[in-house]
């Protein structure tokens, strides 16, 4: 259930106190850096409007088999629910994807919630993946997951996910993976009330063209990856080393091609490579990247 790694996190897992939190070079959690010195590494106008909350979670996932159909709750359920200020709207950018390979988000048809609830009682995974509207990606192809929303990935499709800074997930289905979802799978609600968070109408086709878009590593101009959908949760920008200067600002940024250089306008030049997981605070200042290409992953604007 758990075939990631998450990056730049200050976020913990489900229940835990520390599990899920990044450690710095140095030994020390992100989370308590930022904390201690707030300004430097989120900028004044991100502390007035998100407090200390990065606003953003970074994964990486490469799952050896298919992701369980699952789905997340959204802001307002997480907060009168969980006493929680995010859900967990999530968006993966597939980095790659064998021939054929497919993710499924929302329903086929218009469900009702005594349906779901069968299906989850009965263990019924074949009844519940074919509920779902399943589609091929490939790399370049990002897809943007609204809360509620039931969704799956299959096998082999290499992600990096950008989310609400939670874990919050809500199983479906379990059988066969490594996650006891009588006991762990509805947030400690019990899944009559877990079932409330759920879409359980298909997603609309104007949706639809919302929710997916694509980004081209082949071209030399850095450019937006999600759709406006995605702009009040988090954004995901493909840079190259023909990028303009990038606005300070806290960011992740992952290098996908090339050996490089990122150059600070606070800082020293820094050296990077391929597979490379840079954080940026916001003290850093503007910044430009040569010789590399990749994404830098953002909270939403302040």
């Amino acid at each position: 259930m758990r075939p990631e790694e998450w990056i730049g996190s200050t976020t913990t897992r489900f229940g835990e106190t520390e599990n899920g939190l990044s450690k710095l070079p140095s030994g020390k959690l992100l989370k308590d850096e930022i904390n201690s010195d707030p300004t430097s590494w989120l900028g004044q106008k991100h502390l007035e409007k998100f407090g200390t909350s990065t606003e953003v979670l970074v994964k990486l996932l490469d799952p050896d088999q298919r992701l369980p159909v699952h789905y997340h709750p959204d802001r307002k359920f997480a907060k009168e629910k969980l006493q929680l200020n995010h859900g967990k709207t999530e968006a993966w950018i597939v980095l790659d994807a064998p021939a054929g390979a497919r993710v499924g988000v929302g329903f086929k048809e218009s469900m009702k919630k005594n349906q779901v609830a069968q299906l989850v009682k009965d263990h019924d995974s074949t009844g519940l993946l074919n509920s779902l509207a399943f589609k091929n990606v490939r790399a370049g192809d990002a897809v943007f997951v609204p809360a509620g929303v039931p969704h799956a990935i299959e096998a082999g499709i290499f992600v990096l996910e950008l989310q609400e800074p939670t874990d919050l997930s809500i199983l479906l289905e379990w059988d066969g993976f490594a996650v006891d979802g009588d006991k762990d799978g509805h947030l400690n609600l019990g899944f009559d009330t877990a079932l409330d968070a759920l879409l359980l109408d298909p997603l609309s086709q104007e949706q639809q063209l919302q929710i997916v878009s694509r980004f081209e590593q082949n071209e030399a101009a850095s450019h937006q990856i999600f759709k406006s959908v995605a702009d009040n949760f988090f954004r995901a920008d493909y840079l190259t080393g023909d990028s303009k200067k990038i606005e300070p600002g806290f960011g992740l940024f992952l290098v996908l091609t090339g050996d490089g250089v990122m150059n600070f306008g606070n800082g020293e030049k820094l050296a990077v490579s391929t597979g490379d997981a840079v954080v940026i605070p916001y003290a850093a200042g503007d910044f430009s990247i040569e010789n590399c290409a990749g994404i830098l992953s953002r909270p939403p604007k302040a």
